[in-house]
C-alpha cells in the first residue's frame, strides 16, 4: 500500500486515563503527532472530521478462535479477522485448537503464513500445550509467539492437559505467559453423569451452569494458581464465569508487576442463567453462563481492578451446529463484531467510564503481553486507532452480521454506538459499514 498521511481532526482522545480533545497525524503506519489543533501541510493530507466523536486505540483481544485450518465451514481468519476490525478490534491473539492443533513449531508457521495473506487485523498465535508436547514447548521462542495456551478442562478440539506431572513440568520449564482455560474435568463429567441419567442427550440448557458449576471453575483456577506460585510461572487466567474466583486474584500491584492474571469476557458481563430460556444454546459456552450475582461479582473484580482484561473467546460454529441436543450442540459463540460496542453500551447505562473500557481492552493487553507500540494512541505508536459515535444508534441483523457463521447471540439487540472508522497500521481500512480494498495488517512484535 502507498505511504498515506491522514489528520483526524476534531476528536476526543481517549488514552490513558484521559479523554482529551485534540488532532491526531498519521504518517506511513505510525502516529506522528497528538497536539491540541494540527493543520495539514499539504493537499495531499487526507483529513479526517471526527465531529467530537471518541477515538480509542484500536482493541486487543486477547483470545480467539478463527477456526483456520481445519474447521474453516464455522469460520476463517479472513472472515473473522474483517468482523473484528468493523467491531474495532485492530489486533487478535488466536487459540491453539485447530485441525491440526497448534501444537508443534511447523503448524504454528503454517497459521502464521496464512495470516500474512490473508488477515484484516494484526494477529499472533498461542502454541498449544498437550500432555506430550513438552519438547516441542522448550524451542518456542517467546518473541515469536504470544503465549502458550493449556486447556485444563476440554472444550472444544480436546487438548485437555490433566496429567499433573507434566502440568507441574511445563509451569517450570518455560519462561512464556501461561495462558489457561480452568475448569475441572472430574467434577464436570460427574455432573454430566448425573444429567444424563435423568434426560438423556436432551438435558434443558438451563443446567449448563450446574454441569459446568462454580465449583469446577473455582477447583480449576485455584488449583493453576497454586501451582503458579509454586514454579514461579507467569500465569494468565482466561474467561472468569464465578464471583468466587476472583478472590483469588489481586489488585494491590500494578499490572506490569503481577504474575498472575485474569480475564473475562463479553458474554459472562452481558448474559446470565436467565437469558437461557430466550436464547437456548445460542449462549452455551465454556466456561457456562453463570448466575446473574455471578456476573454482578465479575463487574466489581473488572472495576476494582482484580480482573486486569476484557477479551471475547470469540469462537463460531454453524447455527445447525448450535441447535443441536445439548450433548451436541457445541459451546461458543461468534463476538468480535459486537464487542465494543456492548462495552461501550455498558457504558451508556453508567456500569464503566470509557477510560476504563479502553484501559481494559486496549491498554492492558498491550502490557500483560508485552506488545510493541500498540494499545495506546501515543507519538511514535502505530496508528491502530478507532473512531467511535456513541450516539448513533443501529440494530444487530441478519443482513449486517459479518461472521461466517451468519449468526449473532446479539441478534435483535439495538446498540446506541457504532464504529464509524478503523485504522490498521495508519490505512484507512473501514469507513462507515464499508471496507476499503487494501489490508495492512502485521505479525505482533514482543518486547521481551
Amino acid at each position: 500500500m502507498k505511504t498515506n498521511t491522514v489528520l483526524i481532526k476534531n476528536a476526543k482522545i481517549v488514552n490513558e486515563g484521559k479523554i482529551v480533545e485534540g488532532d491526531i497525524l498519521i504518517e506511513g503506519e505510525y502516529i506522528k503527532e497528538i497536539a491540541d489543533s494540527i493543520s495539514a501541510k499539504s493537499s495531499s493530507v487526507k483529513v479526517i472530521d471526527a465531529e467530537g466523536n471518541y477515538v480509542f486505540p484500536g482493541a486487543i483481544d486477547d483470545q480467539v478462535h478463527f477456526r483456520e485450518p481445519g474447521l474453516t465451514h464455522k469460520a476463517n481468519i479472513e472472515t473473522e479477522s474483517k468482523a473484528a476490525i468493523a467491531g474495532g478490534i485492530t489486533t487478535f491473539i488466536e487459540m491453539p485448537n485447530t485441525v491440526p492443533q497448534t501444537t508443534t513449531i511447523e503448524k504454528l508457521e503454517e497459521k502464521f503464513a496464512i495470516a500474512a495473506e490473508t488477515s484484516h487485523a494484526n494477529y499472533s498465535f498461542m502454541f498449544g500445550g498437550t500432555n506430550d508436547n513438552l519438547e516441542e514447548i522448550l524451542k518456542v521462542d517467546e518473541k515469536n509467539v504470544a503465549a502458550l495456551k493449556l486447556f485444563l478442562g476440554s472444550s472444544t478440539g480436546n487438548m485437555l492437559v490433566d496429567d499433573p506431572k507434566t502440568l507441574e513440568k511445563i509451569f517450570s520449564s518455560t519462561n512464556l505467559l501461561i495462558a489457561v482455560h480452568c475448569e475441572d474435568e472430574e467434577t464436570i463429567k460427574t455432573n454430566l453423569a448425573k444429567y444424563t441419567e435423568k434426560y438423556g442427550d436432551d438435558i434443558p440448557i438451563k443446567f449448563h451452569p450446574e454441569i459446568r458449576s462454580e465449583e469446577a471453575c473455582y477447583l480449576s483456577s485455584s488449583k493453576a494458581i497454586e501451582l503458579a506460585k509454586k514454579t514461579g510461572a507467569r500465569l494468565h487466567i482466561f474467561h472468569l464465569s464465578t464471583a468466587k474466583e476472583t478472590e483469588l486474584f489481586t489488585n494491590k500491584i500494578p499490572l506490569k508487576e503481577k504474575k498472575i492474571t485474569a480475564e473475562v469476557c463479553i458474554h459472562h458481563l452481558w448474559f446470565s442463567d436467565e437469558d437461557y430460556d430466550a436464547k437456548g444454546t445460542l449462549i452455551k459456552w465454556n466456561p457456562a453462563v453463570k448466575s446473574a450475582k455471578d456476573r454482578e461479582g465479575l463487574w466489581k473484580a473488572l472495576l476494582d481492578g482484580r480482573i486486569d482484561v476484557i477479551a471475547t473467546d470469540h469462537a463460531p460454529h454453524t447455527l445447525e451446529e448450535k441447535k443441536n441436543v445439548y450433548t451436541k450442540a457445541p459451546s461458543g459463540g461468534p463476538l468480535v463484531q459486537h464487542a465494543l460496542v456492548a462495552m461501550i453500551e455498558a457504558y451508556h447505562k453508567e456500569k464503566i467510564s470509557l477510560e476504563k473500557i479502553v484501559e481494559k481492552m486496549c491498554h492492558n493487553p498491550a502490557i500483560l503481553f508485552q506488545i510493541e507500540k500498540r494499545g495506546y494512541i501515543r507519538e511514535g505508536y502505530f496508528a491502530d486507532l478507532v473512531i467511535v459515535d456513541v450516539n448513533s444508534p443501529w440494530s444487530v441483523k441478519k443482513e449486517n452480521i459479518l461472521y461466517k457463521c451468519g449468526w449473532s447471540p446479539f441478534e435483535g439487540t439495538t446498540f446506541k454506538s457504532r464504529i464509524t472508522h478503523t485504522f490498521v497500521n495508519g490505512y484507512l481500512v473501514y469507513n462507515n459499514f464499508k471496507f476499503t480494498n487494501g489490508k495492512a495488517a502485521k505479525r505482533l512484535t514482543f518486547d521481551r
